[in-house]
């Protein structure tokens, strides 16, 4: 008769279950969805279009808009362009206006993570107020002159960006090799005993 020390094995079964139940599961859902938050964040910031900023026409003292030397209103630069793509990692929208966070990675580890049953749910969000319209794309009156864009309106439909829509999509297509790798390591760390 052989005698069989199962001890390895018996540490082994020790360290899956701990991993399977204990702070390590919630540690690994959670860095997991902070990854691909910032994953999503890096590519909808890349794509998010930047406008030229915020001008004002230049009144006369008469109350009529002043010429430049083309013929066209003369402008004021109120703000500089970028909002909408700093507001990907923004708070608020006033936070986005003077200039968010810039670091998709810094600024995952920071959003609130919940679990709903079986799910781990991260909300990423932009704060700014017109960020529906330029994703999805929106109605204006043609031939209304906009003094912030010193320009009548031409179009009557402005298309949508979809930065969002096409970063969604592109993650969700790449997500299961992602979470394939983590999860691989997790159990390479729990099977080595780290």
């Amino acid at each position: 008769m052989a005698k069989v020390d199962n001890s390895g094995l018996e540490m082994l079964r020790a360290r899956i279950n701990e991993a399977l139940t204990g702070p390590q599961k919630q540690q690994f859902f959670e860095s997991s969805c902070r990854e691909m938050a910032a994953r999503f964040l890096t590519k909808v910031i890349k794509r998010t279009p930047v406008g030229n900023g915020v001008f004002e026409a230049v009144r006369n003292n008469d109350g009529t808009y002043a010429k430049g030397k083309n013929g066209k209103p003369k402008l004021k630069r109120l703000t500089n362009g970028g909002t909408l793509r700093r507001g990907w990692t923004a708070t608020s929208e006033g936070a986005a206006k003077s200039g968010g966070q810039t670091n998709p990675m810094q600024f995952s580890r920071t959003i609130h993570v919940s679990h709903q049953g079986n799910y781990y749910i991260i909300v990423v969000k932009n704060p700014v107020s017109y960020a529906s319209y330029v994703e999805y794309g929106h109605r204006q009156q043609s031939g209304r002159f906009v003094p912030v864009l010193g320009k009548k309106l031409k179009k009557s439909w402005v298309r949508g960006q979809f930065m969002m829509t096409k970063s969604a999509k592109e993650l969700s297509a790449q997500a299961p090799a992602i979470l394939q790798r983590k999860l691989n390591k997790f159990l390479r760390e729990v099977f080595d005993g780290q």
